[in-house]
């Protein structure tokens, strides 16, 4: 049966204990080797641990030269035969031990703990990270390797927080091999292993999942990301063909479900619930794969179902859901739109076309609504950024400038002739294609056609 270890109060000490002191003894089972030899007992003590910080502060606590040499090669050295000491109060030995005021009760702890023989719970040692830091400091500036080894064995199991974790970080490297295990939470993980984790996280967020683990389907998107992100530091993956192509087949089976989903037109609010799922999922696999780039087949994709995108999100407007929608389908055809616009992705004057007839009378008219929303609610929950909407308007720009200048015509036209001329605002198109077609004859003279005459398109 283990007997509690009650520590006499320390002579000459001249402040009460701490409420860590006083909480380690009265929780702490302990006993000496011999019950007569105990800490602070000065008619048995024959050393004296001083202890002084530079704030002036200066303890005596009488020790026993055989415990502290013993446990602690500090003491063990200033104690031996070839170490000047210094003879106070009754022909005692004194060690100075010199600390900072915030250090002070990590001392007097350590110097407790070297009268423990009967061993101990790691907690009820070291309490908490806090603490266990404390404690290892000393321990080791000391030479005490039992309370080290107790120490580190603490804080490699225990859960930290990130304060907690930061100054781990700033004390654990200055200890050396010691306390290393501390430290292998921390540790960089092997690049296959890295990929391993990758593509398992991506084949999970690309699936099929129910709608009740949702929260961990985005929380893994969000790492995906993360992982791909370069920031202050490089990212987790560099991408080689081979991770691209695992990649690009676990998009493509998102794809696929996608587009058996637009494609069908259903109106259930099952299938439109799944279909506003699915565009959250759109949104950020464009995000990854244009990290990646590997955005081609996304593009083209998304070019096919462009058509019947529309059609759903005119169904969904049937049923009041429409701004939330909306606004995810528009980020991520404002992707799609500045992939082709910049030759990121190379698509046929017919697909580019197609993709100008779709989306520019959809933006042309959902413009002004959110414009109106807006104006008349400043707290509109669901509000598209500024960017984009620019983002559209560039990229619309850059694309109709590429097409033949017949069929950009067609589309100045029309948009001249439309009430919603202020959006996108095509003038610097009309500028362009005016001075394109006025000096035409001029610079293309040396191009003949077959009848000696320029191809008019």
């Amino acid at each position: 049966m283990m007997v509690p270890f009650n520590i006499p109060c320390l002579v000459n000490l001249k402040q009460e204990n701490s409420p860590m002191e006083e909480n380690l003894m009265s929780t702490f089972p302990r006993i000496t080797e011999d019950e007569n030899t105990r800490i602070g007992d000065r008619y048995t003590s024959d050393v004296i641990a001083r202890l002084r910080t530079p704030e002036g502060r200066d303890e005596w606590i009488y020790c026993h030269s055989h415990i502290l040499i013993k446990n602690s090669k500090y003491f063990a050295d200033r104690l031996s035969e070839t170490w000047p000491t210094c003879q106070i109060l009754d022909s005692r030995n004194c060690v100075e031990v010199h600390c900072q005021e915030h250090d002070f009760d990590h001392h007097i702890t350590v110097l407790r703990l070297f009268y423990v023989t009967i061993t101990c719970s790691v907690t009820d040692i070291c309490h908490n990270v806090k603490n266990a830091l404390g404690i290892l400091q000393v321990a080791v500036n000391l030479g005490s390797p039992e309370i080290v080894a107790t120490c580190v064995d603490f804080l490699e199991a225990s859960p930290w927080e990130e304060a907690e974790e930061e100054e781990i970080l700033k004390v654990i490297p200055g200890i050396g091999l010691l306390a290393e295990p501390v430290l292998a939470r921390l540790q960089p993980v092997n690049p296959a292993g890295i990929v391993k984790l990758f593509l398992s996280a991506t084949l999970f967020a690309t699936s099929a999942l129910p709608l009740s683990m949702a929260d961990l389907k985005t929380s893994a998107q969000e790492q995906i990301e993360y992982m791909l992100t370069e920031d202050d530091d490089a990212p987790l993956i560099t991408s080689d063909e081979d991770i691209k192509s695992k990649v690009k087949q676990h998009f493509m089976e998102l794809l696929t479900r996608f587009n058996n989903l637009v494609n069908s037109c259903e109106t259930e609010d099952s299938q439109m619930n799944q279909f506003q799922c699915f565009l959250v999922d759109m949104s950020w696999a464009c995000q990854i794969l244009t990290k990646l780039e590997i955005l081609k087949d996304f593009v083209e994709n998304w070019v096919n179902v462009s058509e019947n995108i529309v059609k759903a999100v005119d169904q969904i407007s049937q049923q009041g859901e429409m701004l939330e929608t909306k606004v995810k389908v528009i980020e991520v055809t404002s992707k799609v739109l500045e992939a082709i616009a910049y030759g990121n992705v190379i698509l046929p004057t017919i697909k580019r076309l197609h993709m100008v007839k779709i989306w520019l009378p959809f933006v042309r008219i959902l413009k002004p609504l959110f414009d109106s929303l807006s104006n008349e609610n400043e707290c509109l929950v669901v509000k598209m950024d500024v960017e984009i909407w620019q983002s559209l308007e560039s990229a619309f720009s850059s694309i109709i400038l590429a097409l033949p200048a017949g069929q950009q015509a067609e589309i100045l036209s029309e948009w001249l002739e439309n009430k919603h001329i202020r959006y996108p605002d095509l003038t610097e198109v009309f500028e362009v294609w005016c001075y394109r077609s006025k000096v035409a004859n001029r610079r293309l003279a040396h191009i003949k056609g077959n009848k000696g005459i320029i191809k008019m398109l």
